[in-house]
């Protein structure tokens, strides 16, 4: 499991609204059968990282994925994000995104069968 933070956003209203774009790089097509290639999900938090004074918000892109993979899907944000925004990639926190890896365990079995 990882977190891709995309920082650099002034308000709440910002980070949703970048959410978009990212949705449409991880999942094309959203009518597509279950699971998504990589599964994903979004968490908003407190930019950590900006410059002193300034209330910043950061969107999180959880992932489950292997190391490399999540390397590559972190790049292809850097690619749909504007430059100023910085994109960090690291290992989720223990039991953040946990839904991710149930979700993709169920719409794996269905797949299968």
């Amino acid at each position: 499991m990882y977190e891709i933070r995309i920082h650099g956003c002034l308000s709440v209203q910002e980070a949703l609204t970048l959410q978009e774009p990212v949705k449409r790089l991880l999942c094309p097509d959203p009518d597509h059968r279950p699971p998504c290639d990589v599964p994903w999900s979004f968490a908003l938090g407190d930019d950590e990282q900006a410059d002193d004074g300034i209330e910043a918000t950061v969107l999180v892109l959880g992932v489950y994925a292997s190391g490399s993979r999540a390397a590559q899907v972190a790049d292809q944000v850097r690619g749909v994000v504007d430059e100023p925004r910085r994109v960090t990639l690291s290992a989720a926190a223990a039991g953040q995104f946990e839904e991710l890896a149930e979700q993709y365990r169920i719409e794996r079995a269905v797949r299968q069968s």
